[in-house]
């Protein structure tokens, strides 16, 4: 078919994910160390453009709404200033020990 398999977008959303937590210095390394786990419990893609194959695309991402123990985080795919899909994915903080939900530490915040 030539265009990007939509589960693709998914992992997309981690890589983003993944690069604002570097930026804001504390990677999920770092928060694992910390005996922090952020596992995905819900997901969330609109799909407007289909993506192709070796397109140059750019993943934006930003943490938005965080109460208590859940985080959502938004993102969007974009190829040359068009919308390809956007959405979200929503997380949980857990303790890596009891795997009981924590509050978000406020280096995330």
């Amino acid at each position: 078919m030539g265009v990007v398999y939509y589960a693709n977008f998914l992992v997309y959303f981690e890589r983003v994910r993944n690069e604002i937590l570097r930026d804001i210095n504390y990677s999920y390394i770092d928060m694992e160390k910390n005996g922090l786990l952020l596992p995905v419990i819900e997901a969330h893609c609109e799909y407007s453009v289909p993506a192709k194959y070796d397109d140059y695309l750019e993943i934006l991402g930003w943490f938005g709404e965080n109460k208590g123990c859940r985080i959502k985080v938004f993102c969007e795919v974009m190829r040359n200033n068009t919308l390809l899909a956007s959405g979200y994915t929503i997380h949980v903080c857990l303790s890596a020990v009891s795997l009981k939900p924590i509050r978000i530490p406020e280096e995330i915040t």
